[in-house]
Parts: C-alpha cells; structure tokens; sequence
C-alpha cells in the first residue's frame, strides 16, 4: 500500500476556501448585470405606456401615472412627459440598483413616444 504524502493532506480544502469567494464575486456581477438589464427594460416599457396614455389625453398626470403602473417605489422613478409637434413623448428614468432594487448608484433613462390623438 503506497503511503501519503503529509504534505498533501488538506489541499482540497485549500483550494475551495481560495475559491469561493471568486465564485461569490462572480455571481454577484452576473446578477448586477442582470439588474441593470431588467431596469433598461422596465425604464423603457414605462416609458412606452406612459406615451400612449398621454397621447390619448393629453393630460401630463396620466401620462406619469401609466408610467409608474407596474414600477415598485424601490426603482426611484421619476417621469417627464409632454406634447412635442405631433408626438407625444415621455422620459423615464430609475435608480441603477446595486445587487438589490432599493441600494443605487446612477439613473437609468427610457423614453418613448406616441403620435397624438386627434378626435
């Protein structure tokens, strides 16, 4: 029976103490990457939703409120909207989350338009 090598002993364990933390820092910025993504998104949807509800009244207040339908208060949102010729355009930004919704860093800005209404 061959004998171990005392020095060996315990490198596995070494090994993983060394690598879990870069594991950890990688998920991490995956799933950073994964929020800033789904902010773009939501910043963008908002403000698609917000255009078309102001386009169809008109009114700055329903514009800001379509746009903030579906957007916890966790993202920071803040909305412009207006009338600009025959579109009706609306500019959406949210906090850039750190690894959770409620802890930012910068703004993310989204912004859609609509052709108004005219009855």
């Amino acid at each position: 029976m061959p004998s171990r090598r005392p020095r060996d002993e315990g490198q596995v364990a070494i090994e993983f103490v060394g690598t879990v933390p870069l594991i950890l820092l990688l998920v991490a910025a995956v799933w950073e990457c994964v929020l800033i993504g789904y902010a773009f998104s939501l910043a963008g949807n908002a403000a698609d939703e917000g255009a078309r509800a102001g386009a169809v009244t008109g009114d700055r207040g329903v514009c800001e409120a379509a746009a903030g339908k579906h957007i916890s208060g966790a993202w920071g949102m803040t909305a412009e909207c207006g009338a600009s010729g025959d579109i009706y355009k609306a500019t959406v930004k949210l906090k850039i989350p750190v690894l959770h919704p409620g802890l930012n860093f910068g703004e993310i800005t989204g912004t859609g338009g609509a052709a108004m209404e005219k009855e």
